[in-house]
């Protein structure tokens, strides 16, 4: 490790502040709990069909991560999507254009 590397290190140690602890947890590349899919390949280590399901689920978080959505995110849109624009939960008075602000 080079003299400046030493610094830059120091310096991004100095420069901490109380607004990074609401950065997301990274797992690799991912999102920590797309990590969360991982835990099925420690109980069935020589399945073939789950290291393929673990695979497909990563590439999809991948995919999202790519498109900027993070989990909660991706799960809001899902629950948009499937929910559609009708409110059941509302009166009829109180009923009002849909907007997803997550």
């Amino acid at each position: 490790m080079s003299v400046s590397d030493q610094i830059d290190d120091i310096e991004d140690k100095l420069n901490w502040h109380w607004r990074d602890s609401m950065k997301t947890v990274r797992f690799f590349s991912f999102d920590a709990r797309a990590g969360l899919v991982l835990v099925p390949i420690f109980f069935n280590l020589f399945n073939w069909k789950v290291w393929i399901l673990v695979f497909l689920v990563l590439s999809f978080f991948n995919f999202l991560e790519k498109k900027g959505l993070t989990f909660p995110s991706a799960m809001r849109n899902f629950r948009a999507f499937m929910v559609g624009r009708d409110r059941p939960g509302w009166m009829g008075t109180r009923h009002k254009q849909f907007r997803d602000f997550g």
